[in-house]
C-alpha cells in the first residue's frame, strides 16, 4: 500500500466500539436494510451489497435511512419483529468480516419528501387523502415543523407536526434502536440534523415558526434530536453509540435557494456561528460521533455533490466543527482518499465518508489497499441510477415511480442493487461476436460478452476507444469521465478482444461473426432555422473548435448547459437560448446537478432566454423572438447548435443483429450502460 494512504487503515472507536479503519460507507436513500419504498422486510439486494461491502475491507458500513413508521403502509419499524430476526444472523456473518454496522434512523422528510406529480392531487385534496390514508399518508409523509412549501411540488405546501405526533416518533426512535441493538447492530445513526430532512427543519429558523417547546429559541428548536438521543440512550445504555448525520452549514438562501462554493450570501438556515454552539450541544446531549458534509434539499449539490462542485467541497467545513467537539467527526462530500488520509493524519477529521463511489466499484478499498487505484472504476457523480429524480418548472418530481422506488443503483455498473436482473453467467455456447462501435456502448457489450466466455471482435471507424464520450468528457470540469474512459480502454486491453481501430464498417456483409452488435451512435438533430450553416454542433465544440468571445448556445439542454459552463470558466460569454419553460428538462436528471448550473448561472448572471425561438444566425448575431412575439438580437462572434440527437443505426435489429447505445435510442450513460448488459447478458 502507497504511505501516503496509511492514516485510511488505522483503527479508532465511536464510543467503545473499534472500527478497523477509517473508511465509512455513508448511507445511500435506497440502501435500507428494511427496505425503502414498501413495507418493512429484510431487504435481500441491500444485504447482498453490504456484505459484498464488508468482505471488501469497508470499516464502517451505515445502510440508507430506515424510516421509523413505513412509507407505504405506514406501519411502525419496531413492530416488524421478521425484519429484526433475520437481521441477527446477519449481524454474526457482518462481524466475521471485520466490519460493523449501524442502522441509520429517520423521523421522515418534512417539506423534503420528494414528491412525484402523480401524488400532487392527494396533497392537494383533503378528500383524497382520507381515502388513500391506509394505503399512503402523503400529509403524514410530507409534516414538517411549520405549514411551508414543499420542495418538489410548487403551490403546495406541508402541515405542522402535532406534540402528540413529535413524542410518538421519540418512542419509536427508542423502540428501534432496541430492536437494533438486540439483533446485534453495533450501533445507530439518528437521522438528521442534516440536510434540511424533518429534524433538520426543526432546528433552523427558515422551516421552523413553531410557537410552543419545539420553537423559537436555539434549545426549543434543537429539542427534538437531544430528546431523541436521550430516548434511546435511556432504553440501550449510555455505552451504545448513537451517531448523529450533520450538515454543518446549510448553505441556503432561502427556498429553493442554494449557495454556490465562493458566493457571499445571507445563511437563514444554520450558519457556522450556531453550528459551533449546536455540535457541541449535541455531543453533550448523547451523540457519539458526527457524519458530517453540508447543505439542504434547497442546496442539494452540497450533500449530493454533483462532478461541477470541488472534489472534498465539504472538508474545510467539517475539519472547522471538530474543532468544538471532542467525539469522533467524519466527512463526506466527493472525498479523494489522498487528501482524506492527510486530513486524517494531521487531525482534521476522523473518518472519511464515502457513498457513491462504492455503487460503482465494491472493491475501490480493496484495491486502494492492493495499490490498484488503475483498476477502480470512477464514479462519475453523474447521479444518473443513484438519484435520478428530478424537477423542473411546473414539475415536481419528474422521475419514474421507478426510480423513485430503487433508488441507489448506479449507471454504470448495474450490478448494484440488481442482482436479481444483471449477472455476468457463463455463455452455454460461445459464440463470435462483431461489436461495431468502440463507444462506452459498445465497450462495455464487448467486456460482459467476453466475461461470458464469447470471443469478440470491436470495429472502430476512429483512431482510439471511446466514441462520443471523448468530446463529452473534454472539459475540464470531467476529470472522472476522463478517467472512466482510460478505465474502459485498460479493461479491453487485459481481455482477450480484438480491436481493429481505423476501420469503418458500412456494410454488415463485411462481417463473418455469429451475432453482431450495432453501436454506432447518434447524429446531430439538424435545426430548420435561417443561417444555421452559420453554427457548428456542440460536438465540434467538444472537439476543439475555437470559438469566439461571445457565444449562444441554442439548446438549454444538459449538453448546452455544460457548454455554458464551460464557456464561462474559460472566460467566454455564452448566451442560452432555449425554447422551453426552463432548462434541462429531463426526468433522468438529478436535481442536485441540474439545480447547481441553474443557480449557477443566475449567480454569474450568464443570460438565459426562455421561451424562446430562434428566428435567424446572422453573421455576428442571432435574431429570437420570445413567446410574445418579441424579436431581438443577440451579438454572437460563436454560434453552438445543441438541440439534440437522433439514433444513428448502421443497420436494423434482427435475430442477430442487436443496437446498443444512442444507435437504438437517445439517452444517456446509464440507459447505454444498461442496454449493454441486456444484449451482452442474452447472446
Amino acid at each position: 500500500m502507497d504511505k501516503k494512504f496509511e492514516p485510511l487503515f488505522t483503527p479508532w472507536k465511536i464510543g467503545n466500539v473499534e472500527i478497523k479503519n477509517r473508511i465509512v460507507l455513508c448511507p445511500m436513500g435506497g440502501t435500507s436494510i428494511f427496505g425503502w419504498m414498501e413495507p418493512h422486510h429484510f431487504d435481500q439486494d441491500a444485504a447482498d451489497f453490504f456484505m459484498d461491502l464488508a468482505k471488501n475491507n469497508v470499516g464502517l458500513i451505515i445502510p440508507g435511512i430506515a424510516p421509523l413508521k413505513n412509507l407505504i403502509g405506514g406501519q411502525w419499524l419496531y413492530k416488524s419483529k421478521k425484519s429484526f430476526k433475520k437481521l441477527k444472523p446477519y449481524m454474526e456473518e457482518i462481524h466475521k468480516t471485520g466490519a460493523k454496522l449501524f442502522v441509520q434512523l429517520t423521523a421522515g422528510f418534512g417539506r423534503s419528501f420528494s414528491v412525484p406529480n402523480a401524488l400532487v392531487p392527494i396533497l392537494k385534496s383533503k378528500v383524497l387523502n382520507a381515502v388513500l390514508k391506509p394505503i399512503i399518508d402523503v400529509r403524514y409523509l410530507c409534516a414538517s415543523p411549520s405549514k411551508l412549501p414543499s420542495r418538489w411540488a410548487d403551490g403546495v405546501f406541508t402541515r405542522a407536526l402535532t406534540k402528540k405526533e413529535i413524542e410518538k416518533m421519540i418512542d419509536a426512535f427508542a423502540k428501534t434502536a432496541k430492536m437494533c441493538k438486540d439483533a446485534g447492530v453495533d450501533g445507530v445513526e439518528v437521522h438528521a440534523v442534516h440536510e434540511g430532512y424533518l429534524l433538520d427543519q426543526f432546528t433552523t429558523e427558515y422551516t421552523n415558526q413553531r410557537t410552543d417547546e419545539y420553537g423559537g429559541s436555539f434549545e426549543n428548536r434543537y429539542r427534538f434530536p437531544v430528546e431523541v438521543v436521550k430516548a434511546i440512550k435511556a432504553v440501550c445504555g449510555q455505552d451504545y453509540p448513537v451517531s448523529l448525520r450533520y450538515s454543518v452549514v446549510s448553505k441556503t438562501k432561502g427556498f429553493q435557494k442554494g449557495a454556490l462554493p465562493g458566493e457571499e450570501y445571507t445563511e437563514v438556515g444554520r450558519d457556522m456561528e450556531e453550528s459551533e454552539k449546536a455540535a457541541k450541544y449535541l455531543q453533550d446531549a448523547g451523540y457519539d460521533m458526527l457524519n458530517a458534509d453540508n447543505g439542504t434539499y434547497d442546496a442539494w449539490y452540497w450533500a449530493h455533490p454533483p462532478e461541477y462542485m470541488p472534489q472534498n467541497c465539504n472538508l474545510e467545513d467539517v475539519s472547522h466543527i471538530k474543532k468544538f467537539v471532542d467525539i469522533p467527526v467524519v466527512c463526506a462530500g466527493r472525498m479523494e482518499p489522498d487528501v482524506a488520509a492527510k486530513a486524517i493524519k494531521e487531525g482534521k477529521i476522523d473518518a472519511m465518508g464515502v457513498a457513491r463511489q462504492f455503487l460503482t466499484d465494491h472493491e475501490w478499498v480493496t484495491k486502494l489497499k492492493e495499490d490498484r487505484l488503475e483498476d477502480i472504476m470512477p464514479c462519475i457523480c453523474c447521479h444518473n441510477g443513484c438519484f435520478a429524480i428530478s424537477k423542473y418548472k411546473g414539475v415536481a418530481n419528474a422521475g419514474s415511480m421507478n426510480d423513485t422506488k430503487h433508488m441507489s443503483r448506479c449507471a454504470i455498473n448495474p450490478l448494484t442493487m440488481q442482482n436479481h436482473k444483471y449477472d455476468i453467467i457463463p455463455a452455454k455456447k460461445p459464440k463470435t461476436v462483431a461489436v461495431i462501435g468502440g463507444g462506452v456502448g459498445g465497450m462495455e457489450t464487448a467486456r460482459i460478452a467476453t466475461l461470458r466466455g464469447h470471443k469478440v471482435t470491436i470495429y472502430e471507424k476512429s483512431d482510439k476507444l471511446g466514441g462520443v464520450f471523448i468530446p463529452a468528457a473534454a472539459p475540464s470540469f470531467k476529470e472522472k469521465d476522463k478517467q472512466l474512459i482510460e478505465w474502459y480502454r485498460r479493461q479491453i486491453s487485459r481481455l482477450p478482444i480484438e480491436v481493429k481501430l481505423n476501420t469503418e464498417v458500412k456494410d454488415l456483409s463485411q462481417i463473418k461473426a455469429d451475432e453482431i452488435v450495432i453501436a454506432t451512435g447518434a447524429v446531430a438533430k439538424k435545426p430548420p432555422i435561417k443561417g444555421a450553416e452559420r453554427a457548428i454542433e456542440a460536438i465540434d465544440y467538444l472537439n476543439g473548435k475555437e470559438v469566439g468571445k461571445n457565444v449562444v448556445i441554442i439548446g438549454g439542454g444538459l449538453t448546452g448547459c455544460e457548454i455554458a459552463y464551460d464557456l464561462f470558466l474559460k472566460g467566454k460569454k455564452p448566451v442560452i437560448v432555449e425554447a422551453m419553460n426552463d432548462l434541462m428538462i429531463s426526468n433522468m436528471l438529478c436535481l442536485a446537478n441540474s439545480s447547481y448550473l441553474r443557480d449557477y448561472f443566475e449567480y454569474k448572471k450568464v443570460p438565459v432566454h426562455l421561451e424562446t425561438k430562434v428566428e435567424e444566425i446572422k453573421d455576428g448575431s442571432v435574431v429570437v423572438s420570445d413567446k410574445a412575439g418579441s424579436k431581438t438580437e443577440i451579438k454572437a462572434d460563436s454560434v453552438i447548435l445543441a438541440v439534440g440527437y437522433k439514433p444513428n443505426p448502421l443497420a436494423k435489429k434482427s435475430r442477430h443483429v442487436h443496437i446498443v447505445g444512442d444507435a437504438l435510442a437517445v439517452g444517456n450513460l446509464r440507459t447505454v450502460v444498461w442496454r449493454a448488459w441486456e444484449v451482452a447478458e442474452k447472446i
